[in-house]
Protein backbone atom coordinates (compact mmCIF):
# COMPACT_ATOMS: atom_id res chain seq x y z
CA UNK A 1 0.00 0.00 0.00
CA UNK A 2 1.41 3.30 -1.24
CA UNK A 3 1.99 5.48 2.09
CA UNK A 4 0.94 9.31 2.11
CA UNK A 5 2.50 12.23 0.36
CA UNK A 6 2.51 15.88 1.02
CA UNK A 7 0.93 17.28 -2.65
CA UNK A 8 1.83 21.32 -3.36
CA UNK A 9 0.48 23.00 -5.83
CA UNK A 10 -0.02 26.82 -6.46
CA UNK A 11 -3.14 26.53 -8.86
CA UNK A 12 -5.99 26.76 -6.19
CA UNK A 13 -8.62 25.25 -8.57
CA UNK A 14 -5.96 21.97 -8.46
CA UNK A 15 -6.04 22.15 -4.85
CA UNK A 16 -10.30 22.50 -4.60
CA UNK A 17 -10.19 19.26 -6.63
CA UNK A 18 -8.62 17.33 -4.96
CA UNK A 19 -8.83 18.67 -1.55
CA UNK A 20 -12.69 20.27 -1.60
CA UNK A 21 -14.57 17.16 -0.47
CA UNK A 22 -12.34 16.42 2.66
CA UNK A 23 -12.08 20.07 3.96
CA UNK A 24 -16.09 19.76 3.38
CA UNK A 25 -16.85 16.90 5.21
CA UNK A 26 -15.45 18.82 8.33
CA UNK A 27 -16.40 22.03 7.34
CA UNK A 28 -15.84 23.62 11.05
CA UNK A 29 -12.28 22.36 11.75
CA UNK A 30 -11.34 23.67 8.13
CA UNK A 31 -13.11 27.11 8.04
CA UNK A 32 -9.71 28.78 6.95
CA UNK A 33 -8.41 26.56 4.60
CA UNK A 34 -12.33 27.04 2.56
CA UNK A 35 -12.52 30.40 3.85
CA UNK A 36 -9.13 31.24 2.06
CA UNK A 37 -9.35 29.06 -0.63
CA UNK A 38 -12.64 30.91 -1.60
CA UNK A 39 -10.56 34.01 -1.62
CA UNK A 40 -8.05 33.60 -3.75
CA UNK A 41 -10.80 31.68 -6.22
CA UNK A 42 -12.77 34.26 -6.21
CA UNK A 43 -10.20 37.58 -6.36
CA UNK A 44 -7.15 35.91 -7.01
CA UNK A 45 -4.13 35.41 -4.48
CA UNK A 46 -2.41 38.61 -6.01
CA UNK A 47 -5.84 40.68 -4.28
CA UNK A 48 -4.14 39.41 -0.90
CA UNK A 49 0.19 39.78 -1.25
CA UNK A 50 3.15 40.11 -3.48
CA UNK A 51 3.97 36.64 -3.44
CA UNK A 52 2.91 33.23 -5.20
CA UNK A 53 0.50 31.22 -3.18
CA UNK A 54 1.04 27.52 -1.99
CA UNK A 55 -1.18 24.92 -1.01
CA UNK A 56 -0.47 21.02 -0.04
CA UNK A 57 -3.12 18.03 0.28
CA UNK A 58 -1.20 14.62 2.30
CA UNK A 59 -2.89 12.09 -0.17
CA UNK A 60 -3.04 8.12 0.92
CA UNK A 61 -4.53 6.32 -1.52
CA UNK A 62 -5.61 8.89 -3.74
CA UNK A 63 -7.92 10.35 -0.56
CA UNK A 64 -7.13 13.68 1.04
CA UNK A 65 -5.91 13.18 4.29
CA UNK A 66 -4.89 16.89 5.70
CA UNK A 67 -4.16 20.17 3.94
CA UNK A 68 -1.90 23.32 4.58
CA UNK A 69 -2.05 27.03 2.47
CA UNK A 70 0.02 29.79 2.56
CA UNK A 71 -0.30 33.29 0.76
CA UNK A 72 2.95 35.11 1.25
CA UNK A 73 3.73 37.18 3.42
CA UNK A 74 1.50 35.19 6.02
CA UNK A 75 2.14 31.96 7.38
CA UNK A 76 0.49 28.88 7.02
CA UNK A 77 -2.64 27.62 8.08
CA UNK A 78 -2.80 24.24 8.78
CA UNK A 79 -5.80 21.68 8.90
CA UNK A 80 -5.94 18.53 12.07
CA UNK A 81 -2.77 16.94 11.98
CA UNK A 82 -1.71 13.68 14.16
CA UNK A 83 2.29 14.90 15.14
CA UNK A 84 3.49 12.01 12.26
CA UNK A 85 1.53 14.13 9.90
CA UNK A 86 3.20 17.47 11.21
CA UNK A 87 6.30 15.79 11.23
CA UNK A 88 5.74 14.38 7.53
CA UNK A 89 5.09 18.05 6.61
CA UNK A 90 8.40 19.56 8.32
CA UNK A 91 10.08 17.43 6.43
CA UNK A 92 9.10 18.17 3.17
CA UNK A 93 8.83 21.79 3.65
CA UNK A 94 12.39 22.31 5.05
CA UNK A 95 13.66 19.50 2.34
CA UNK A 96 12.06 21.91 -0.50
CA UNK A 97 14.15 25.27 1.03
CA UNK A 98 10.40 27.06 2.30
CA UNK A 99 10.41 29.73 4.95
CA UNK A 100 7.76 29.08 7.66
CA UNK A 101 7.44 32.49 9.01
CA UNK A 102 4.48 31.55 11.16
CA UNK A 103 2.03 28.75 11.58
CA UNK A 104 -1.74 28.57 12.56
CA UNK A 105 -4.02 25.72 13.53
CA UNK A 106 -5.70 24.26 16.49
CA UNK A 107 -3.70 23.42 19.13
CA UNK A 108 -2.55 20.34 19.27
CA UNK A 109 -1.65 20.90 15.47
CA UNK A 110 0.01 23.75 16.04
CA UNK A 111 2.03 22.87 18.82
CA UNK A 112 3.06 19.62 16.85
CA UNK A 113 4.41 21.37 13.95
CA UNK A 114 6.01 24.04 15.89
CA UNK A 115 8.22 21.31 17.44
CA UNK A 116 8.87 19.38 14.32
CA UNK A 117 9.89 22.23 12.57
CA UNK A 118 12.48 23.11 15.14
CA UNK A 119 13.87 19.68 14.98
CA UNK A 120 14.36 20.17 11.17
CA UNK A 121 15.73 23.41 11.24
CA UNK A 122 16.44 25.02 14.73
CA UNK A 123 14.12 27.48 14.29
CA UNK A 124 12.42 28.36 18.17
CA UNK A 125 8.93 28.74 18.77
CA UNK A 126 7.03 31.53 19.94
CA UNK A 127 3.64 31.19 20.70
CA UNK A 128 1.66 34.45 20.17
CA UNK A 129 -0.05 36.04 23.27
CA UNK A 130 -3.76 36.10 21.54
CA UNK A 131 -5.28 32.48 21.78
CA UNK A 132 -8.78 31.89 20.04
CA UNK A 133 -11.34 29.60 20.71
CA UNK A 134 -13.47 28.38 17.62
CA UNK A 135 -17.06 28.03 18.55
CA UNK A 136 -20.23 26.29 16.67
CA UNK A 137 -23.47 27.02 17.21
CA UNK A 138 -26.14 24.80 18.46
CA UNK A 139 -29.38 26.18 19.29
CA UNK A 140 -29.44 29.55 18.91
CA UNK A 141 -30.82 31.41 22.08
CA UNK A 142 -31.03 35.11 21.14
CA UNK A 143 -30.84 37.54 24.56
CA UNK A 144 -34.22 37.65 26.66
CA UNK A 145 -34.88 40.82 26.67
CA UNK A 146 -33.30 42.14 24.10
CA UNK A 147 -31.92 46.21 23.87
CA UNK A 148 -34.06 48.52 22.41
CA UNK A 149 -33.28 49.07 18.94
CA UNK A 150 -33.32 46.79 15.53
CA UNK A 151 -30.69 45.15 13.31
CA UNK A 152 -29.94 47.03 10.10
CA UNK A 153 -27.99 45.09 6.86
CA UNK A 154 -25.51 47.29 5.30
CA UNK A 155 -25.81 47.39 1.56
CA UNK A 156 -23.81 48.40 -1.12
CA UNK A 157 -24.99 52.01 -0.82
CA UNK A 158 -23.56 51.65 3.11
CA UNK A 159 -19.69 51.54 1.94
CA UNK A 160 -18.59 53.96 4.17
CA UNK A 161 -19.76 52.88 6.82
CA UNK A 162 -18.79 49.32 6.64
CA UNK A 163 -15.24 50.22 5.98
CA UNK A 164 -15.17 52.51 9.21
CA UNK A 165 -16.69 49.93 11.31
CA UNK A 166 -13.84 47.51 10.16
CA UNK A 167 -11.08 49.68 10.50
CA UNK A 168 -12.18 50.58 14.28
CA UNK A 169 -12.69 46.67 14.92
CA UNK A 170 -9.19 46.17 13.55
CA UNK A 171 -7.95 49.15 15.54
CA UNK A 172 -9.26 47.42 18.72
CA UNK A 173 -8.19 44.12 18.30
CA UNK A 174 -4.40 45.24 16.55
CA UNK A 175 -4.87 43.68 13.15
CA UNK A 176 -2.23 45.89 11.26
CA UNK A 177 -4.18 46.68 8.36
CA UNK A 178 -5.34 50.19 6.16
CA UNK A 179 -8.59 50.75 5.56
CA UNK A 180 -9.72 52.97 2.99
CA UNK A 181 -11.72 52.95 -0.56
CA UNK A 182 -8.55 52.38 -2.02
CA UNK A 183 -7.68 49.16 -0.27
CA UNK A 184 -11.01 48.08 0.91
CA UNK A 185 -10.97 45.17 -2.43
CA UNK A 186 -7.87 43.43 -0.87
CA UNK A 187 -8.83 43.09 2.26
CA UNK A 188 -10.31 40.23 4.37
CA UNK A 189 -13.23 42.52 4.97
CA UNK A 190 -14.38 42.83 1.43
CA UNK A 191 -16.35 39.81 1.49
CA UNK A 192 -18.34 40.10 3.98
CA UNK A 193 -22.27 41.14 4.97
CA UNK A 194 -22.31 43.26 7.64
CA UNK A 195 -25.27 44.19 10.08
CA UNK A 196 -25.17 47.14 12.72
CA UNK A 197 -28.16 47.27 15.80
CA UNK A 198 -28.86 50.46 15.96
CA UNK A 199 -30.65 52.07 18.91
CA UNK A 200 -34.36 53.46 18.56
CA UNK A 201 -33.08 56.99 16.81
CA UNK A 202 -31.07 55.44 13.98
CA UNK A 203 -27.43 55.45 16.12
CA UNK A 204 -25.27 52.57 15.33
CA UNK A 205 -23.54 51.16 18.47
CA UNK A 206 -22.93 47.06 17.69
CA UNK A 207 -21.29 45.13 14.06
CA UNK A 208 -20.73 42.25 13.41
CA UNK A 209 -19.98 40.41 9.26
CA UNK A 210 -21.02 37.39 7.84
CA UNK A 211 -18.28 35.57 5.82
CA UNK A 212 -20.14 33.97 2.62
CA UNK A 213 -21.33 30.43 2.72
CA UNK A 214 -19.15 27.98 1.86
CA UNK A 215 -19.51 23.95 2.20
CA UNK A 216 -22.68 24.99 3.96
CA UNK A 217 -21.19 26.52 6.56
CA UNK A 218 -21.31 30.44 7.52
CA UNK A 219 -18.27 31.96 9.90
CA UNK A 220 -19.39 34.83 11.40
CA UNK A 221 -16.71 37.22 11.94
CA UNK A 222 -16.16 40.85 13.20
CA UNK A 223 -18.05 41.60 16.01
CA UNK A 224 -17.65 44.76 17.47
CA UNK A 225 -18.89 47.58 20.35
CA UNK A 226 -16.74 50.45 20.80
CA UNK A 227 -15.83 50.64 24.16
CA UNK A 228 -17.78 53.17 26.05
CA UNK A 229 -20.91 51.56 24.75
CA UNK A 230 -20.94 47.85 26.05
CA UNK A 231 -22.09 46.44 28.71
CA UNK A 232 -25.61 46.84 27.40
CA UNK A 233 -26.50 43.65 25.09
CA UNK A 234 -25.60 45.66 21.75
CA UNK A 235 -22.84 43.11 20.91
CA UNK A 236 -25.18 39.58 21.85
CA UNK A 237 -28.17 41.58 20.04
CA UNK A 238 -26.10 42.00 16.81
CA UNK A 239 -24.49 38.29 17.15
CA UNK A 240 -28.25 36.86 17.69
CA UNK A 241 -29.30 38.82 14.57
CA UNK A 242 -26.63 37.40 12.02
CA UNK A 243 -27.01 34.04 13.61
CA UNK A 244 -30.24 33.51 12.69
CA UNK A 245 -29.93 35.30 9.11
CA UNK A 246 -27.52 32.59 8.87
CA UNK A 247 -29.60 30.29 9.60
CA UNK A 248 -32.14 31.70 7.55
CA UNK A 249 -29.84 31.48 4.83
CA UNK A 250 -29.44 28.04 4.80
CA UNK A 251 -26.08 27.40 6.81
CA UNK A 252 -26.16 23.87 8.53
CA UNK A 253 -22.76 25.11 10.20
CA UNK A 254 -22.56 28.53 11.71
CA UNK A 255 -18.81 29.12 13.62
CA UNK A 256 -17.02 31.76 15.34
CA UNK A 257 -13.57 32.67 16.94
CA UNK A 258 -13.52 34.15 20.19
CA UNK A 259 -10.06 35.51 22.17
CA UNK A 260 -9.87 33.63 25.26
CA UNK A 261 -8.40 36.32 26.89
CA UNK A 262 -11.98 38.04 27.00
CA UNK A 263 -14.01 35.93 29.06
CA UNK A 264 -16.93 38.37 28.67
CA UNK A 265 -17.20 37.42 24.92
CA UNK A 266 -16.92 33.57 25.17
CA UNK A 267 -19.67 34.00 28.05
CA UNK A 268 -21.58 35.83 25.71
CA UNK A 269 -21.64 33.36 22.86
CA UNK A 270 -21.80 30.44 24.93
CA UNK A 271 -25.10 32.02 26.24
CA UNK A 272 -26.23 32.59 22.31
CA UNK A 273 -26.00 28.86 21.66
CA UNK A 274 -22.30 28.64 20.52
CA UNK A 275 -20.27 25.64 21.97
CA UNK A 276 -16.76 25.39 21.78
CA UNK A 277 -15.04 23.22 19.11
CA UNK A 278 -11.35 23.61 19.14
CA UNK A 279 -8.34 26.08 20.55
CA UNK A 280 -6.59 27.73 17.97
CA UNK A 281 -2.58 28.65 18.52
CA UNK A 282 -0.03 30.57 16.27
CA UNK A 283 3.16 30.11 16.72
CA UNK A 284 6.09 32.69 15.05
CA UNK A 285 9.48 31.53 14.16
CA UNK A 286 12.61 33.54 13.35
CA UNK A 287 13.62 34.45 9.82
CA UNK A 288 16.64 34.14 10.14
CA UNK A 289 16.33 30.36 11.35
CA UNK A 290 13.57 29.12 9.29
CA UNK A 291 14.51 27.35 6.76
CA UNK A 292 15.47 28.85 3.12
Amino acid sequence: MRSADWYLTEDVDDFLARAGDFLRSRPGLHVMQLTWAERVRARGAEAFGAGVPVFGVLEEAGEARATFYRLPPRGFGLSPLTPEQADSLATRLAALGHSVPSVSADHGTATAFAEAWQRHTGATPRLRDTRLRLYRLGTLTPPDPLPAGHGRVLGGQDLEQAMFWCAEFARAVGEDVTIDAGTWAGTRFADKDYTLWETPDGTPVSVAGLNPMIGGQIQVDVVYTPSHLRGRGYAGAVTAEVSRAALAAGARDVVLFADLSNPTSNALYQRLGYAGLADWDVYDFPAAAAAG
